[in-house]
Order: C-alpha cells, then sequence, then structure tokens
C-alpha cells in the first residue's frame, strides 16, 4: 500500500500542528513547514518518536522562490497527494477608517498570496498523483463580515474564492478542492498575534463562551474530509462551536 503525503502550511502550532499529529496518525507521510524551524522540526520528531513518517522544512509561504525550491526538492522524494493551506492569521482589530494598510497587506499576502504561491507549486504534483486534494482553511470571515475585522475578513474572503474558483478550474481532473471555514476557534497564538501580544485583550475574545472550538477539533473535520474517498468532495465545511450562531452572535455566560 502506498502511503499518502500530505504537506501542511503553518504546521508550527495550533491548527496546523493539531492536524499533523491527526494526519500521521490516519497514515499519512506528514510534511511539515511554517517560518519557525524549531517548532516543525520538534513536532516531526514527536511524530517520528512514535512511529510515524514526518519531515519538517522552514517556509515562508510569501515567498515565492523558496516555496518554488521546498516544491522543487519535494518532488524529487515521491507523489504528492494533500496539500493543507493553513498557514494564515490576523492582525489587529480596527475600523476600517483607522487601519493601518501594512497590518492589511499582511494579512492578504499569507492568507491570499500564500495560499496562490504553495498551491501553484504542487498543482502539478499534486495532479500527477492521480488523487490530489488541495484543502484551503479560510474562516467564517470569509463568509461574512463583522465590525473590526476589515483586513482580516478582505484577506479570507480571497482565500475562499481561490478554493471556490479553483474548484471549477480543476473540474475534470483527479485533484478535488476543499475548504474549510472554521469560526471561533481558542488556540494558543490566534488572538494573542491578533492584539499584538496583549493577553487581556486577546483574552476577552473567548470570555464567558463555555466551550469555543480548539484546534483539535478543526483537525479532525480537516482529516475526516480528507480521508473521504476520492469521488467525494467536501466543497465547503463550517463549523463553528455550538455558542457562536455567526460572527456576531454568541452566547457568552455571565
Amino acid at each position: 500500500m502506498t502511503i499518502r503525503t500530505a504537506v501542511i502550511t503553518g504546521a508550527s502550532s495550533g491548527i496546523g500542528a493539531a492536524t499533523a499529529r491527526q494526519l500521521a496518525a490516519a497514515g499519512f507521510r506528514v510534511v511539515l513547514t511554517a517560518r519557525r524551524a524549531d517548532r516543525v522540526e520538534a513536532l516531526a520528531a514527536e511524530l517520528t518518536g512514535a512511529g510515524h513518517q514526518a519531515l519538517a522544512r522552514a517556509l515562508d509561504v510569501t515567498d515565492r522562490a523558496a516555496v518554488d525550491a521546498f516544491a522543487a526538492e519535494l518532488v524529487q522524494q515521491g507523489p504528492v497527494h494533500v496539500l493543507i493551506n493553513n498557514a494564515g492569521g490576523a492582525l489587529g482589530a480596527d475600523p476600517v477608517a483607522t487601519a493601518d494598510p501594512a497590518d492589511w497587506r499582511a494579512m492578504y499576502e499569507v492568507n491570499v498570496v500564500g495560499v496562490l504561491n504553495v498551491t501553484q507549486a504542487l498543482l502539478p504534483a499534486l495532479t500527477d498523483s492521480g488523487d490530489g486534494t488541495v484543502l484551503v482553511l479560510s474562516s467564517t470571515a470569509g463568509l461574512g463580515t463583522y465590525e473590526g475585522g476589515g483586513g482580516y475578513v478582505a484577506a479570507k474572503h480571497g482565500a475562499h474564492v481561490i478554493a471556490e474558483t479553483l474548484r471549477l478550474e480543476l473540474c475534470g481532473t483527479p485533484v478535488r478542492v476543499i475548504e474549510i471555514a472554521p469560526g471561533m476557534v481558542r488556540t494558543e497564538e490566534f488572538a494573542r498575534t491578533r492584539f499584538r501580544g496583549d493577553a487581556e485583550k486577546a483574552a476577552a475574545v473567548y470570555r464567558g463562551v463555555a466551550e469555543p472550538l480548539l484546534a483539535e477539533d478543526v483537525a479532525d473535520t480537516i482529516t475526516w474530509a480528507v480521508t473521504r474517498p476520492p469521488h467525494v468532495n467536501v466543497d465547503l465545511l463550517v463549523v463553528r462551536p455550538r455558542a457562536q450562531a455567526s460572527n456576531y452572535k454568541v452566547h457568552r455566560e455571565g
């Protein structure tokens, strides 16, 4: 039986790291990429120590030359079957009127251009595998707006459109395109990064919410989607905690 290879971007923490663990447990050879080499190397060592196949590579998805070099090296090692476009993030929560254009530019680069870079670089290999999957981890921010989220919302709308358009363009090829759009997920870094290290503001995002999603919940959803039979395509799956009805409707206790 051929072991399937899955590439995961942004695998150094949060959803990316949880997805790596779950795909490895499902029998995939996982290729872990992120800017923080020490994090992905430690995770790869953890997985190989548990008997799984894992490879770590430092990679900035916004650096096209680095992405192309990574893809060229990887395809020399054998088929690539799955790409998990997980790298992304938010910066700031300012209204459109006062937001920093540099934050918007940075979010667009990683959430949109980063997805484009890695997808373009690996698409020939995914097609050649005869059974490829491109998964875009977007967000409910890519499906609806909310105040203070303009830049992130715009970027995630871009990621959503990449998935939607690519699915149309690849119809008839052996590559399926899946989009997973999580709502509120409590991870160790997302909100803290958004608020530039302000722990109090980060904690306030989840205050009173009994059970926000965890990285493992989203990873479980991703693993389920990519392990469906090849003829089954999960076009778009929205996953939220029970306490969240929309981007701006959240039940908070107390």
